[in-house]
């Protein structure tokens, strides 16, 4: 059997809950801050050249795939992928609510097969 250990005073353990509270607080990280980005909202001349040049040339085709590309926002990125698949220069694979994919139109349209 161990010896008895003195055990302490009410008043004793009182003094050490108090002064146990008054340590360091714990500082907190400011976590992980992603950089704010500028995209743009309309076509430049330049921008307009290069989606009508790069983009029928993607493999695969989607709006986040342009947005990060081509540093344009999401909305205009969507319509332009739009008016490129009415016009015929690519073709929808799968157009859903929540994504949107196109591929490159490949010698002519193979809907009649």
């Amino acid at each position: 059997m161990p010896p008895k250990i003195q055990q302490k005073s009410k008043e004793q353990k009182m003094a050490a809950a108090m002064a146990g509270g008054k340590g360091k607080k714990k500082k907190w990280s400011k976590g992980k801050s992603r950089d704010k980005v500028d995209n743009k909202v309309l076509f430049s001349k330049e921008q307009l050249n290069r989606f009508n040049d790069e983009v029928p040339k993607m493999k695969l085709i989607t709006v986040s795939a342009v947005v990060e590309k081509l540093k344009i926002s999401g909305g205009l990125a969507r319509r332009a992928l739009n008016e490129m698949a009415e016009e015929g220069t690519i073709r929808a694979v799968c157009v859903s609510r929540a994504q949107r994919i196109y591929t490159r139109n490949i010698g002519d349209d193979d809907d009649d097969e």
